[in-house]
């Protein structure tokens, strides 16, 4: 099959590729001259992450392609329906990131528990000469043992975002309209603990969290999930945490929501209108950013890539 992994792919994935007879091409292809390289070179399948869209135009404009496969979780940029009724096979990675945006997020909320996010700005500048205001003023930063984290969207990942709090010793509460059950396996070395976490009405986890972390896709209709009204209802000075999707929270509510000390503090990994978020968005002091880099690490591009052509295999049978 000639492949192209539009949006790149790791190494392993590649050489199983490779390995399994197929042509790859690897070289980022623009929105404008997508349908005309896939037919010239007959492409039969494309990979993306989240920067190429494959919208139903480009389906019908390639009637070679039969397979779109997403390198990650959500399918926002595909027409999955459309697909699906064309005859193309579309499928995910929904396991292979969850670890990686886990980590992310626990590391945004240790960086807003203790004001990393915004001292690591002041000290290059402020640092030298005003070392002890800056001390005092980064003095009132607070534990997260004990503290209660909400968790919107208990799949796999919220699931993995839990497993990592619970062992920072804290209370995980959660919302998912579709979830069985609760449990959540927890690693303490070599032994394996089963903890059963409250599904509750995503009301009272915005009013009882400490913190609230958002792992749920964006809505069809495109309207945010996360508007003025949760904003108020969330626990006075708590602190909301984006790595799902941008269109998930209403970025002109949060703004004021964060100025009003509605919420204490904010982490987005993803935006509105990326790859060109808005300013006044990434200047604001109470947020802690980061580029859309849920899942960049190594090993979970690695398991992305292999999982990707493990699916491709599985296609061919």
């Amino acid at each position: 099959m000639n492949i192209l992994a539009n949006d790149g792919i790791s190494p392993s994935g590649l050489a199983a590729l490779k390995e399994a007879g197929h042509t790859v091409y690897t070289d980022f292809i623009e929105a404008a001259d997508l349908e005309s390289f896939i037919n010239s070179n007959s492409i039969d399948g494309i990979l993306v992450r989240s920067a190429t869209k494959v919208r139903k135009e480009l389906m019908d404009g390639c009637p070679t392609l039969k397979f779109v496969g997403r390198g990650g979780v959500g399918m926002d940029n595909i027409d999955v329906e459309y697909g699906i009724q064309k005859g193309l096979a579309v499928f995910n990675t929904p396991s292979a990131s969850s670890q990686s945006v886990a980590e992310l997020v626990m590391g945004h909320l240790f960086s807003l528990s203790r004001s990393l996010h915004h001292s690591n700005r002041a000290m290059p500048s402020e640092g030298a000469d005003s070392f002890k205001v800056l001390k005092k003023k980064y003095s009132k930063g607070s534990e997260l043992r004990g503290k209660t984290l909400g968790i919107i969207g208990f799949g796999r990942i919220g699931r993995s975002l839990a497993s990592y709090a619970l062992g920072c010793g804290m209370k995980v509460i959660a919302h998912d309209r579709f979830a069985e059950n609760g449990e959540v396996e927890v690693n303490v070395g070599d032994v394996s603990i089963s903890v059963d976490c409250p599904i509750l009405p995503m009301q009272e986890v915005l009013e009882q969290s400490d913190a609230v972390s958002l792992h749920i896709p964006a809505q069809e209709d495109g309207k945010p999930v996360i508007g003025a009204s949760e904003l108020a209802t969330m626990k006075k000075g708590s602190i909301l945490l984006n790595a799902a999707r941008g269109g998930v929270v209403d970025e002109d509510a949060l703004m004021s929501a964060l100025d009003s000390g509605q919420i204490s503090g904010a982490a987005l990994d993803v935006f509105v209108g990326e790859p060109a978020p808005r300013g006044d968005v990434l200047s604001h002091p109470a947020i802690s950013l980061t580029p859309h880099t849920g899942a960049a690490t190594a090993e979970a591009q690695d398991r992305i890539g292999l999982e990707l052509a493990s699916q491709i295999a599985e296609l061919i049978k």
